[in-house]
């Protein structure tokens, strides 16, 4: 039995999101490609262009001093999987246009961290099965975090967590 618990506690992802502040969301995420709740265009995902979808937000409290945007399916047979990893924007951007370029320096002075494929940037949803819930999330800090280019989801909450002031939330589904 124990050897069990072992072998099932070392397959499950260490997710920091539980760990998060409970903020009721202020922050109104939305993207010109899918409305909430709906199907996100084979463009933004493996079976397409595998390029990130244009996003808007507003709402950023104005003592914000950075911005955090995460990307996720919870869905994932193995735990949650991450999709997309950009921290330290800048609070006064309050849009990201679609196709931002994977590499470390991001758009508007931020850095991409990387994702669960291992890789820098945005990769889009592909999933083994089954239609998946993609959570792109947003976090206002009242700090900038100014951690290493390539920083993994689960590092870049955990510098944040005690700094988010506002949060917000779009969910689109996926399946192939």
């Amino acid at each position: 039995m124990g050897l069990i618990f072992i072998a099932l506690t070392a397959c499950r992802t260490n997710d920091v999101d539980a760990e998060l502040p409970k903020l009721e969301p202020t922050i109104q995420l939305q993207s010109s490609a899918f409305a909430a709740d709906t199907s996100i265009p084979s463009e933004y995902t493996c079976d397409g262009e595998d390029r990130s979808p244009p996003l808007s937000w507003d709402a950023v409290p104005s003592e914000a001093q950075s911005l955090i945007l995460i990307a996720d399916d919870p869905d994932a047979p193995g735990g949650t999987f991450v999709h997309w990893v950009l921290y330290d924007l800048s609070p006064q951007t309050l849009q990201l246009p679609g196709g931002v370029t994977p590499v470390t320096q991001g758009p508007q002075q931020s850095v991409q961290g990387k994702n669960s494929f291992g890789k820098i940037g945005y990769r889009g949803p592909c999933p083994p099965s089954g239609t998946h819930r993609y959570f792109f999330k947003i976090y206002a800090l009242d700090q900038k975090i100014e951690i290493e280019p390539g920083a993994k989801k689960n590092k870049v909450l955990l510098a944040a967590k005690e700094h988010i002031i506002a949060t917000g939330e779009l969910m689109g589904r996926y399946s192939r």
